[in-house]
């Protein structure tokens, strides 16, 4: 995706008002607002209320940066393939059907941005917009943003929404609200944070298929089209199949790679390898952890715990190689300092995709929100040693 002069000025523009507006909250001299607590650091730009570090303690006591970013925090807003790395999409993340939903019986139209579909509420979603900083303090910071009709093509009324990321012994915690304002309108949110536990420096591979990943209340899972969008199906994974992650606490991430439709699981007729779909969370205790990540080279392992009722899993199919890792905290100096197709994972705690079209799913009361109602979801991943 190209972006003409007239966008990159008004993104300077809107950049510069923002800063204007957080004059109260200054960053630090590298541009990052730095939040910390023992055994984490997190740092954060205004630019789509993104995480652009995240330092954990790794099996050598190092403190190890495992999300993926850029050095050059000025990069985030120009950069053409704009991967939402760990940003805030909406007003509504992932897929939309054939750009179009209903709402009491009224059609609306959005952005095809991904193929026939809508991706993440098209190309000026909040990924792309700077938000507000509106609180911080040494282990927490808000961003805020009202997001006005229309700003992203098809999305109607208004809406203020707000998210709190804070910091407390190994554990980064994520709130999420938006309230609707004056009408309905459909309001799913996620932080879409990329893993690579190893932090890129594990001599042997620079893949992510040597991670461990175990969901153990997430035996089904959303079927798929090839553009990666809901069928309306719901599937079960056997135990040993391509999509289990739930029968095995030590299953690798890889586990299936050697399967021939391993290539291709994730759609694109067969271009797309390993996983890009969503992951049902069922009959979990309160506060339990729905997922576990981890590494054994690095020694780190993270845990989610959630409100939302599942989790998308992209095993970054679609990187290639261009991007550079961030070389002042990753990767082996002329080694692993590309991000490579299939180096990292996007986990990404959300409510069902393109659930406004399928009433089906029952998800229809927690995916459209009306006048004086609240969106909320409080996610956090704890980091540990395997």
């Amino acid at each position: 995706m190209r972006f003409s002069t007239a966008f990159i000025m008004a993104s300077v523009a809107q950049a510069a008002a923002v800063v204007r507006q957080t004059e109260g909250f200054a960053p630090g001299a590298d541009g990052k607002y730095t939040i910390s607590a023992p055994g984490i650091k997190a740092q954060f730009i205004p630019y789509g209320a993104t995480l652009t570090n995240l330092f954990v303690r790794d099996k050598n006591g190092d403190d190890i940066d495992v999300v993926l970013g850029y050095d050059d925090i000025d990069y985030y807003p120009v950069d053409p393939g704009h991967p939402v790395y760990n940003a805030i999409p909406g007003r509504y993340a992932n897929r939309i059907g054939n750009g179009k939903y209903s709402i009491d019986g009224v059609e609306y139209t959005t952005q095809k941005n991904d193929g026939d579909n809508t991706l993440h509420s098209g190309t000026n979603n909040w990924s792309f917009r700077f938000w507000e900083v509106t609180a911080l303090s040494e282990d927490s910071i808000t961003f805020s943003i009202l997001d006005k009709s229309n700003s992203s093509q098809g999305f109607f009324g208004d809406v203020k929404s707000s998210v709190t990321y804070s910091v407390t012994d190994s554990t980064w915690k994520i709130k999420i609200t938006a309230d609707s304002l004056d009408q309905k309108t459909p309001i799913l949110l996620t932080q879409h944070t990329y893993f690579n536990l190893d932090a890129y420096r594990n001599p042997a591979t620079s893949l992510i298929w040597d991670h461990t990943l175990h969901l153990p209340y997430s035996s089904r899972y959303l079927e798929a089209d090839q553009g990666a969008l809901p069928t309306g199906k719901i599937l079960t994974a056997a135990p040993g199949s391509i999509n289990d992650f739930a029968s095995s606490a030590n299953l690798k991430f890889g586990h299936s790679r050697d399967d021939p439709k391993f290539q291709g699981n994730c759609g694109a007729n067969g271009a797309c390898e390993g996983y890009n779909g969503y992951w049902l969370i069922e009959d979990a205790p309160e506060n339990a952890v729905v997922l576990t990540l981890a590494s054994e080279f690095s020694g780190v392992k993270a845990e989610l715990r959630t409100d939302q009722p599942g989790v998308v899993i992209y095993s970054c199919s679609w990187m290639d190689g261009s991007a550079d890792v961030k070389k002042s905290t990753q990767g082996l100096g002329e080694k692993n300092n590309k991000v490579v197709k299939s180096s990292c994972v996007a986990i990404e705690a959300q409510d069902y995709p393109d659930g406004i079209n399928k009433p089906e799913w029952g998800r229809l009361e927690k995916q459209i929100f009306g006048p004086g109602e609240r969106y909320v979801q409080e996610t956090s991943w704890t980091f540990g040693l395997v």
